[in-house]
């Protein structure tokens, strides 16, 4: 089985010094190895390619046989870390919390133990600003607009 321990560290250094960073890391049984970056200034199919051959070239097909995917972490996946929720300041948010709370609004702030969503209310009635710690998110996602 492929060592993921390995592939983290080829990761780690290849991303290291850039503005790019690694979302998720997964390797099942069958060694289909999966890899999640963003970037604060977003990610390339370029970054994606360039990522995956350094990892492609650190591994050894003659030893074990692999299948590697690189991929953006997209507009579409939740967010997973702190870094990708400053990154989003300014965008509209979509969260839930364990406690089965949803909110839906513009995140104004994120900083090391909480993020602040600002909800949409209306001319009579303004919405209040709602702070939420990471612990307490179940699931956030950028809410796109066509």
């Amino acid at each position: 089985m492929i060592d993921k321990m390995h592939v983290l560290n080829v990761i780690d250094e290849a991303l290291a010094g850039s503005d790019k960073f690694l979302v998720d890391l997964k390797i099942s049984t069958d060694n289909r190895i999966n890899v999640a970056i963003d970037g604060d200034n977003g990610i390339t199919i370029d970054d994606c390619i360039e990522l995956s051959r350094t990892i492609e070239n650190s591994l050894d097909r003659d030893e074990e046989d692999f299948e590697l995917n690189v991929a953006s972490a997209g507009l579409d996946s939740p967010l997973r870390l702190k870094r990708q929720y400053r990154k989003n300041i300014g965008r509209d948010l979509a969260v839930t919390t364990f406690d089965g709370e949803s909110v839906t609004g513009r995140l104004t702030e994120a900083d090391e133990d909480h993020i602040v969503v600002c909800p949409a209310g209306s001319r009579k009635a303004p919405a209040e600003p709602v702070s939420i710690a990471y612990g307490d998110i179940k699931t956030a996602k950028v809410v796109i607009h066509f």
